[in-house]
């Protein structure tokens, strides 16, 4: 195999883009790749290829061709053979996807010379489809700040890394177009494959330009198990305050398009929620997040005496049933009493809340003792909002959070089941009695 010929970028760019080809991208990655590998062999070899040179401690000896599937279809790699020894990239042999996305992200940061028309807008649609949608809405929402003069400085770096600076207004609205109906058809499609036995609730917050200065708002974001054991997304929302009414209108929304069946609700202690799932889901139970709680304990007591209240907590999810857990909790209690009585006193208060798991099967209190899976979720979230800092509108909030949480409930989709199916039936013969008045709450987001 000859040696694959070295293409300028920007050659290679005019002549796909001048022919609108949709093979641009897996050329791209194409080039992008055997230049890689080639400067990796010239490495090996202590020299570039064809140079004369006393440092040279080994030679090339051709090529042998390997496909490459990439979401931009099959690539086909010129691979360097080495004269003595052998040489393969290291990158081909890691999960596919993450080889595969570090090269996506070169490509996409090329600038490309995107035809702007006289009238109207035109924006290449594989750009688009090309892309996983959470890189696409992070692009949308960057290139949304930029053009409305809204960005930060570190957007603005961000925005010419990626090339969106000579977008203009109307290509970047067709580009939010464009993924906020598919968000739009994620975020509103049907709860038809309940019951939902397990919802797992948090808020993250974000920074949004409004009115002409920066505010807080609130994400919520609502995840569950259905009936087939299948972890998922079943609601995003952004709501000005997290309040009771923030979570009322939040939970009405995901009763309105069908969510049924909820008997266990996880989440940290937020402000009006533990009120809304009592007025929207009677008879459910809500679990107090283990480990926020635990934080919240420590607090309460001396620094140096934190290993050993943490340590002590930790004894009582390590008990092999309910009566057992319950037991522990007394002895707990006793033991905090004797030495920190206010500590004592903000457990004995939360015990009922934080022991809630108790009443489902013993197989399944790892899962639904705290909200540690709504986290790993909410760090990808943030891996995410954290390159843009300060949202340009509420919109660019739901669409780049909303991409990347369709994109997770695609992968839940494939994955093996979070829950067997005989537990979440076990776990549905543990009907949960409420134990609180349904209090008096509006029934509209009024903040």
């Amino acid at each position: 195999m000859t040696a694959p010929d070295s293409v300028p970028l920007h050659a290679l760019t005019e002549d796909n883009l001048a022919s609108a080809s949709p093979d641009l991208l897996r050329a791209m990655i194409k080039t992008f790749a055997d230049t890689l590998m080639s400067a990796e062999a010239d490495a090996v070899c202590g020299a570039e290829y064809g140079q004369v040179s006393d440092e040279r401690v080994n030679h090339r000896n051709g090529y042998r061709p390997r496909e490459w599937d990439t979401r931009a279809g099959t690539v086909e790699l010129a691979i360097p053979k080495l004269r003595q020894g052998s040489y393969f990239p290291s990158w081909l042999l890691e999960r596919r996807r993450r080889a595969e996305q570090a090269l996506v992200s070169v490509v996409a940061t090329a600038e490309l010379a995107i035809p702007k028309l006289r009238q109207g807008s035109y924006f290449p649609s594989w750009l688009l489809e090309r892309r996983r949608r959470a890189e696409q809405a992070l692009v949308s929402v960057v290139a949304t700040a930029y053009v409305l003069g809204v960005s930060t400085r570190r957007v603005e770096k961000l925005a010419a890394s990626l090339g969106v600076t000579q977008l203009s207004k109307s290509q970047v609205s067709a580009m939010a177009k464009h993924l906020d109906e598919q968000v739009g058809a994620f975020r509103n499609r049907p709860l038809d494959q309940g019951p939902y036995t397990f919802v797992w609730v948090d808020a993250l917050t974000q920074k949004v330009r409004e009115g002409g200065r920066i505010i807080n708002v609130h994400a919520l974001i609502a995840v569950g198990v259905n009936a087939d054991g299948q972890r998922e997304i079943l609601g995003l929302d952004v709501a000005t305050a997290e309040d009771g009414a923030g979570w009322l209108a939040f939970l009405h929304s995901l009763i309105a398009r069908g969510l049924t069946g909820v008997q266990h609700v996880i989440s940290d202690a937020h402000t009006g929620l533990v009120d809304a799932i009592g007025a929207v889901l009677p008879g459910a139970s809500w679990q107090r997040c283990r480990t926020h709680y635990a934080r919240s304990l420590l607090s309460q007591v001396p620094k140096t005496a934190q290993p050993w209240v943490a340590t002590l907590l930790r004894t009582v999810f390590e008990q092999p049933d309910t009566d057992a857990v319950h037991a522990q909790m007394k002895h707990v209690l006793d033991a905090l009493e004797a030495k920190f009585p206010k500590a004592a006193e903000h457990l004995d208060a939360a015990q009922h809340d934080l022991l809630a798991f108790t009443a489902f099967p013993y197989e399944i209190w790892r899962q639904i003792w705290s909200n540690n899976p709504q986290e790993r979720l909410n760090k990808e979230i943030r891996r995410r909002t954290d390159v843009v800092g300060i949202f340009p509108d509420r919109t660019a909030v739901i669409r780049l959070i909303g991409a990347v949480l369709a994109e997770q409930n695609d992968e839940w989709t494939e994955a093996r089941r979070y829950m067997g199916r005989e537990l979440l039936a076990k776990a549905r013969l543990h009907p949960i009695e409420s134990e609180t008045d349904e209090p008096d709450l509006p029934t509209e987001l009024t903040a």
